[in-house]
């Protein structure tokens, strides 16, 4: 037999207001299980209820409107010392997106702080290569055609003035000088390119 909504006994897993059972409330349930005229699913319900820690408002009501008004308590007295009862909510889930995009700022603050950790350990990996921009680059040429030039005029004044006036030794000597200023500014650019410690920490080692 079906009851209508009037006397629909819910669980306390059906969505609505639950309550605590206390023993107010457990001493109308008894009373009401042995009840003549209550119908008989109220009475079922009633028992069933008595063993429950909770118990749904709405399926209380029904029963205490089911039963007998002279055998029935006032109803504030009935909840009197009642504790509402609210369910914890489920876990909201998490996206797969949401998840990977999680995981990702994980690896990332993960790997943040171990090169943070390791920064005083590991060596810089920062170098600085020669002739790195073009003001680096030209300032190069001019100071190798400057140091060429000069070279030159002075192999070129020296041999006129061993040799006398004559052109071609001084012409050899010229060439000789600008030979050597070239030999003298690669071996300064081999040195300079060679030294493994930079300007920087050249600079740091100088500082008390």
């Amino acid at each position: 037999m079906q009851m209508d909504s009037a006397t629909e006994v819910r669980t306390t897993n059906s969505p609505g207001l639950i309550i605590k059972n206390t023993d107010s409330i457990r001493l109308f349930l008894r009373s009401a299980s042995n009840e003549r005229h209550l119908p008989p699913e109220l009475k079922d319900a009633a028992s069933r209820l008595l063993s429950q820690d909770n118990v749904h408002y709405a399926s209380l009501r029904s029963i205490w409107t089911g039963s007998q008004p002279s055998s029935r308590p006032e109803l504030m007295l009935l909840l009197s010392g009642a504790e509402f009862v609210f369910p914890t909510p489920k876990p909201r889930e998490k996206g797969k997106e949401l998840k990977a995009r999680l995981r990702k700022l994980e690896e990332l603050a993960e790997r943040n702080a171990y090169q943070e950790l390791v920064k005083d350990i590991t060596p810089s990996k920062e170098t600085t290569e020669p002739f790195s921009s073009y003001k680096d680059q030209l300032g190069f040429g001019l100071h190798v055609g400057l140091t060429m030039f000069t070279g030159y005029l002075v192999g070129y004044a020296a041999f006129r003035a061993l040799f006398g006036h004559s052109p071609a030794m001084s012409a050899a000597g010229g060439i000789l000088g600008l030979v050597g200023a070239m030999l003298l500014e690669t071996l300064l650019f081999i040195i300079r390119t060679s030294d493994p410690a930079p300007k920087s920490n050249r600079t740091k080692l100088k500082k008390p």
